[in-house]
């Protein structure tokens, strides 16, 4: 009831994300429900319906990707301090979290539902015939167990994904170091306060203001007030926000891996595409054949981008910095480095995506039939949950830098600097990702082409 409360009172532009998470969870189920058509339709031949619901992961991958995006961007479930004396700690509210994208994807799944369900003609008027009715069975009655089954996956999956996301993160204090014993902090507090200020300044200094005492009535007082004389440590954040990252004072680790897998995913396509004989697997609209090992390669290439991402976001504001950087420059490469691993992975992830359609743009032949509707459908939601992702995750990293700006701001710095640090940022991920992009992408084409 909370979860539908704060849902239902959002601002307009979080249930415009909501909104989008709900169509892209509606266009994976249609999916997954034309897989099950087509498997009731060709009982005859189930490879050729185990491929087609492998090619559906990808929607679903990319469908979960943009829910936990919009999940961390969600004010509505950000914890604030406070909130855990009503009972609305780190743990109710990625609870909430889940609950919310759960809810999304769960309207979706019942939208896509409707909608196969007026195409097959079980709603109202006749069924949908010509091509697409080898993908809606209209003739066949339809198992509602595993439509319902299919349709589970997306909500389940993105809320399990958003709760691990957002799980709370251990912020107790680090435990006192070894020789102290039993005593803790205090002992410290002692040994630091007593003994360092009573050894290096004598009694002397006591005795000025209290008349001539011996060191065992000093002592003692100086023991009883050290605690209270020492300023008190400051107390960690009782509400840490887990859908925001640490800022990174070294380069995210993921470059090495991600180089590495990239470059074994163009040496495991380049393999596969010299192999002779074996089975062959379809691209989605009968674009070209090729050998199984492709596909692994293509994963691991877009596994290798990712996780290249943060990383390559990394040296970009590094390289913004290089040689005698002025304010603009600057501001815009230390930008670019506190937020390489918010901003990095999603444009890795969007990076994978426009490499694949280029590939797949190169091998299109005229002479071949064009792409079918569900081929379509599947890249125009893969590709607008990538994009969608990386508009939320620079939302989210505005949000994040909304104090640092309003210093700026009450400094005297001036919104054109600001607009053009923004546009420098962008300009120089631009000249980084978009010829990675074409390589990878020419490279991934290059075994089908033969």
């Amino acid at each position: 009831m909370l979860a539908l409360r704060l849902t239902r009172g959002a601002h307009p532009a979080v249930h415009l994300r909501r909104a989008l998470v709900a169509l892209a969870s509606a266009g994976t189920g249609f999916l997954l429900l034309c897989v099950l058509g087509y498997a009731m339709s060709h009982a005859e031949s189930p490879a050729s319906s185990a491929l087609r619901l492998a090619w559906c992961l990808t929607p679903l991958a990319a469908t979960v990707h943009l829910a936990t995006a919009v999940a961390r961007t969600d004010p509505a479930t950000r914890p604030r301090p406070g909130l855990s004396a009503v009972g609305l700690g780190p743990g109710r509210l990625m609870t909430i979290s889940a609950a919310t994208t759960a809810l999304s994807c769960a309207l979706g799944s019942l939208l896509a539902l409707l909608v196969f369900l007026q195409l097959r003609g079980d709603v109202a008027g006749g069924p949908v015939g010509g091509t697409a009715a080898a993908f809606l069975a209209a003739g066949r009655p339809l198992p509602f167990p595993a439509a319902l089954t299919l349709l589970a996956l997306v909500p389940a999956i993105a809320s399990t994904t958003v709760a691990l996301v957002l799980r709370p993160r251990d912020a107790r204090p680090a435990a006192a170091p070894r020789g102290y014993g039993r005593f803790g902090a205090y002992g410290r507090s002692v040994a630091q306060e007593t003994f360092g200020a009573y050894g290096r300044f004598g009694a002397r200094l006591r005795g000025g203001s209290t008349g001539h005492r011996s060191a065992d009535a000093v002592l003692p007082a100086a023991v009883m007030s050290a605690p209270t004389e020492r300023p008190a440590a400051p107390a960690p954040d009782p509400d840490p926000d887990p859908a925001r990252p640490p800022a990174p004072r070294h380069p995210p680790a993921g470059l090495p891996w991600g180089v590495a897998v990239l470059a074994a995913g163009l040496a495991v396509e380049a393999y596969a595409g010299g192999a002779t004989g074996g089975s062959r697997l379809a691209l989605p609209g009968g674009l070209a054949t090729g050998a199984p090992g492709i596909l692994i390669g293509w994963v691991l290439t877009a596994l290798g981008l990712a996780l290249a991402g943060p990383g390559l976001t990394h040296l970009c504001g590094r390289l913004l910095q290089s040689a005698r950087p002025g304010a603009l420059r600057l501001l815009a490469g230390r930008v670019l480095m506190e937020e390489a691993t918010r901003i990095g992975r999603p444009l890795g992830v969007l990076c994978a995506v426009a490499s694949g359609m280029v590939a797949m743009a190169a091998l299109f032949d005229a002479d071949r039939p064009g792409f079918g509707p569900l081929t379509t459908l599947g890249t125009l939601l893969v590709a607008g949950c990538a994009v969608t992702t990386l508009l939320t995750a620079a939302v989210e990293a505005r949000q994040a830098r909304s104090d640092t700006t309003a210093a700026l701001l009450r400094l005297g710095a001036p919104v054109t600097m600001l607009r053009g640090a923004a546009g420098l940022r962008a300009g120089a991920l631009l000249a980084v990702f978009g010829p990675l992009t074409l390589v990878v992408a020419e490279l991934a084409a290059l075994p089908l082409a033969r």
